[in-house]
């Protein structure tokens, strides 16, 4: 039960901060436009990148947890 609660709350958190990336980006660099350099996270962008990934991996440990319980 508390193990369904966390992961939903996980999954919650993980959709807001894979939609406030998206937020930023332009439909042109994600189909490939050229033209476009490589810059480097910075600030704020790059915290939301790290915690992104942070909370994939903590909902995948959820998921197999609430499987093997």
């Amino acid at each position: 039960m508390i193990i369904t609660i966390v992961e939903m709350s996980i999954a919650f958190l993980l959709i807001v901060s894979v939609i406030l990336q998206q937020r930023g980006t332009q439909a042109g660099v994600v189909f490939g436009a050229s033209g476009q350099t490589y810059r480097s996270k910075k600030g704020i962008e790059k915290v939301l990148f790290y915690s992104t990934i942070a909370l994939a991996a903590l909902f995948a440990g959820f998921s197999i947890l609430g499987v093997l319980i």
